[in-house]
């Protein structure tokens, strides 16, 4: 085989997907969505120190169905970075690293994610 017929470094076509690497993936995405839903958080303190008008609006916005979609996303994110770095915290101790209890909590993490998710929405939805 020439050179010229094998990758220049391992690419796509070389690794299959993994419980491992797709949590992995998740865990930088939710970082980057919470980076996006600061903003959110941040436009809607902005307006609530600017008065009336802008409040109603970001409020609008923040109220429609995408807006909500949006929060409830930020707030999958929020729970799943967090359990997640959990995770990793245990990991630093030397800790969880065999490939059974890693399997195990890494499938535990979006369950958790998801669980407290809904359990926060219901809260907040009957503090209503």
């Amino acid at each position: 085989m020439s050179t010229q017929e094998r990758p220049l470094s391992p690419h796509l076509q070389v690794y299959r997907w993994q419980w491992t690497m797709a949590y992995s993936i998740l865990h930088r995405a939710t970082g980057v969505a919470l980076g996006g839903g600061t903003l959110l958080l941040v436009w809607w303190l902005v307006a609530l120190s600017s008065g009336p008008e802008a409040f109603d609006t970001v409020q609008a916005v923040i109220g429609s169905f995408i807006g909500r979609l949006a929060l409830f996303g930020w707030t999958f994110a929020l729970f799943y970075h967090l359990a997640n770095g959990i995770r990793h915290l245990v990991w630093d101790t030397g800790r969880g690293f065999d490939l059974d209890v890693a399997a195990k909590t890494g499938h535990a993490v979006p369950v958790v994610a998801a669980v407290l998710t809904i359990l926060s929405w219901i809260v907040g939805y009957a503090a209503l």
